[in-house]
């Protein structure tokens, strides 16, 4: 969830960018004011890259997917050359590319601009939502690993409560009886860890073989960083559970023990 987390922005970035807007050219258009027109959507600031696809290209697709050619159904090719135009993450918004639609419609030949508008305002409307609700479930997770450790913690001194109280009563120091009950946990701590962290690689290099356009590994700063926090809030929980755990028996009353 972490890793998700910080990758969010990345995420989001990465379906902005692969809403398309079509525009569709007239058959009567010609070949210098199409290229003029894929040279000036190129250097717009807010594009990420624009490929032509030719009415030949589309017809070929379209045979793919339907399983049979529709030119010889038809006798013609009814489709025509289009210039798919995608744009950077950071420009992309339902009122820039509405008005870019609109500026292109007036070109004379441009039959047609097209993109998915109500996939764009349901991404523009909802990603700082999915991201508030990413993080009330990791807090959610946090608190709930913080008192499964802790009560697994209090559970297994409470068992050895008679051994904590005969060692002060022989005249044993807080400290001295408390060091081998936080050895112990923080080595259970860093074990279970260590097995969390293990899981976690094998789930980022499954990440990146399956979305490698995130670069996750490439950018080493953010594993590591999630790496880090995993190790020292396990080894931090286990610390402060055990001292509170013991520091209670080592304050209780004798007769309160039984």
């Amino acid at each position: 969830m972490g890793l998700l987390l910080l990758n969010s922005k990345k995420v989001a970035d990465h379906f902005k960018e692969q809403i398309a807007m079509t525009v569709y050219i007239k058959d009567t258009a010609k070949e210098i004011e199409l290229k003029q027109l894929q040279k000036t959507l190129t250097l717009k600031t807010a594009t990420k890259k624009v490929n032509f696809v030719s009415k030949e290209e589309a017809s070929y697709r379209h045979a793919n997917e339907i399983g049979e050619d529709f030119i010889e159904f038809l006798g013609y090719n009814p489709l025509m050359n289009s210039i798919d135009v995608y744009f950077k993450a950071a420009f992309l918004n339902p009122a820039m590319v509405s008005k870019l639609s609109k500026d292109l419609e007036r070109y004379g030949y441009v039959s047609e601009v097209v993109y998915d508008q109500p996939l764009l305002e349901l991404l523009d409307e909802n990603i700082s939502k999915i991201k508030f609700g990413m993080i009330l479930v990791s807090g959610l997770f946090i608190l709930v690993a913080v008192l499964l450790i802790n009560s697994s913690i209090r559970l297994s001194i409470y068992s050895k409560r008679l051994i904590i109280k005969t060692m002060q009563l022989v005249g044993a120091t807080k400290s001295f009886i408390r060091r081998p009950f936080i050895k112990s946990h923080l080595l259970m701590g860093l074990i279970g860890a260590i097995i969390a962290l293990i899981g976690l690689t094998l789930v980022i290099y499954e990440i990146e073989r399956r979305f490698p356009e995130l670069k996750i590994i490439e950018n080493p700063i953010e594993p590591a960083l999630i790496f880090s926090t995993v190790l020292l809030m396990s080894l931090g929980i286990t610390l402060i559970s055990t001292f509170f755990a013991t520091q209670r028996y080592l304050n209780l009353k004798t007769d309160a023990v039984y």
